[in-house]
């Protein structure tokens, strides 16, 4: 009862962290949902709105500068990774399984 009880619980945790990006509610997030969710860290980091999180703006004021498009490019190779079905979208559980 415990178990299933508990797998319910992730169920459900996983659901909420994709609605979390899932922009059209269709229940599944394309890799432009995905992109432009995991992006609002980038925009918040940014603090001159410049398009390059510099050296600065990075916690500990450490690492090396990057740009808008260079983020996104590496989100949209994320987003490919998790993808394991390659069906072109994550569900939950793709979504929220670690990269590998």
């Amino acid at each position: 009862m415990l178990l299933a009880s508990t797998a319910n619980h992730a169920q459900q945790s996983r659901e909420a962290y994709l609605q979390r990006f899932d922009g059209n509610g269709d229940g599944r997030v394309s890799a432009a949902e995905y992109v432009a969710y995991m992006s609002e860290g980038f925009r918040n980091m940014d603090s001159n709105g410049d398009g390059i999180i510099e050296t600065g703006e990075l916690p500990g004021g450490r690492g090396q500068p990057i740009t808008l498009q260079e983020n996104r490019d590496n989100l949209r190779r994320q987003f490919h990774k998790l993808d394991r079905n390659r069906d072109g979208y994550l569900n939950a559980r793709e979504l929220t399984a670690p990269p590998g």
